[in-house]
């Protein structure tokens, strides 16, 4: 038996489907991704805590869910929103259906409802906060928790999703190699044939704001040794592994709130060590050099963002999540906006003209796809071998 679902907006707006998933009820940000596939990358990245996710695309479902696609160590967001769920899971990676992997994780589901009309009301009115639940509830106390929730302004999720202690990513070399996808039934573990990776011989450090697992996964195939660290490490601890360069990750929430973080961000970037910053690491950066970001009327999600390389004239077709950017007005004169986003002409890249640091909005790791921006990895160990 189907259970019944709500999802209500601050506006008033209700939607009513089905209920998949957990009996379970949460507020949130409600907000949209255009991502055709990658559904569980969605379900798994830190920097959707707090939000609501609407998936544009009408199937949702139909591959599953795998042990080895996760991008962290639970699923974060705080309710899933999508127009039909596959009957059926079609894939011979798939470890469960979605709807058992967000029942055993808590996180209540909706579907049949009219994602297009969604999508162009948090389109034209912004994103906004919202209440999701598959136990029952009257439409107009789903309305009331939806506007009594507090929002994202002004909080700080990274504390509730960075890794408590330090770490080694990878110690072993089991979990970074890129599949090699085997053809023919010859192999008897086929799900784990991988490529051979190159030494570990740069250290570094990288800050988990909420870190993506392919990200570290990059790092560590572009032939970086990485140290993991909590959020609230100070800058003169995380320089106590003698790193060759520092990674500044992605992560959830208001960047304003990060008091604690710009002020390491900004004693690291007096250090002299080469400094490459995504997503969050990006907005972190952008308030220690100076300057101020805002919030985004619905924010960028989804993997077709176009961003222009100003440098190379080159356009990047990159994956995106963030719902706050960095006010390009306000940045100093020795800090070049080097990417701008093609739909908005928001910044996306920033590169600082006499010290070795840049970072991008995007997530370059680009989990499942698209993989235009893969060479900023590169040119990471790059900048740090020239150091």
């Amino acid at each position: 038996m189907l259970m019944k679902a709500i999802l209500a907006l601050e506006d008033g707006t209700i939607f009513h489907g089905s209920g998949f998933g957990a009996a379970a009820e949460a507020c949130g940000e409600v907000c949209f991704n255009t991502s055709m596939t990658g559904y569980q990358e969605i379900l798994t990245d830190p920097s959707y805590k707090g939000q609501i996710v609407t998936m544009t695309y009408p199937l949702i479902g139909n591959y599953g869910v795998n042990l080895q696609d996760v991008e962290s160590w639970r699923p974060h967001v705080s309710g899933f929103v999508i127009r039909e769920l596959s009957p059926i899971v079609s894939n011979w990676r798939a470890d469960f259906s979605l709807a058992e992997y967000l029942k055993e994780n808590g996180i209540p589901g909706i579907q049949g409802i009219d994602t297009r009309a969604l999508t162009k009301k948090l389109r034209v009115a912004g994103a906004m906060k919202g209440f999701i639940s598959t136990i029952p509830i009257t439409d107009e106390e789903a309305v009331s928790k939806a506007r009594n929730w507090s929002g994202l302004i002004g909080q700080d999720y990274v504390k509730d999703v960075t890794h408590p202690k330090p770490f080694l990513w990878d110690e072993k070399d089991e979990e970074s190699a890129s599949f090699n996808l085997v053809r023919g039934s010859t192999v008897a573990d086929a799900r784990n044939v991988r490529d051979q990776m190159r030494a570990a011989d740069i250290p570094i450090v990288a800050y988990d704001f909420g870190m993506k697992y392919n990200i570290l996964r990059r790092l560590r195939q572009k032939g970086f040794k990485v140290q993991v660290v909590p959020a609230t490490t100070s800058a003169a601890e995380a320089l106590t592994y003698k790193p060759a360069g520092i990674f500044l990750s992605n992560g959830p929430g208001d960047p304003a709130a990060l008091g604690y973080a710009v002020q390491t961000v900004s004693d690291l970037t007096k250090s002299g060590i080469p400094i490459f910053g995504i997503c969050l690491g990006h907005q972190l950066l952008g308030q220690a050099f100076g300057g101020k970001t805002f919030k985004l009327k619905f924010g960028h999600r989804g993997g077709n963002q176009p961003v222009k390389d100003l440098e190379t004239g080159k356009v990047e077709i990159t994956s995106q999540n963030h719902g706050f950017a960095v006010d390009a007005k306000s940045l100093p004169s020795d800090v070049d906006v080097n990417r701008v986003n093609l739909n908005d002409q928001t910044v996306e890249g920033m590169r600082h003209k006499t010290k070795p640091i840049y970072c991008v909005q995007y997530h370059p790791e680009a989990s499942p796809g698209p993989h235009d921006s893969t060479p900023l990895f590169d040119e990471f160990r790059a900048l740090i071998e020239k150091s």
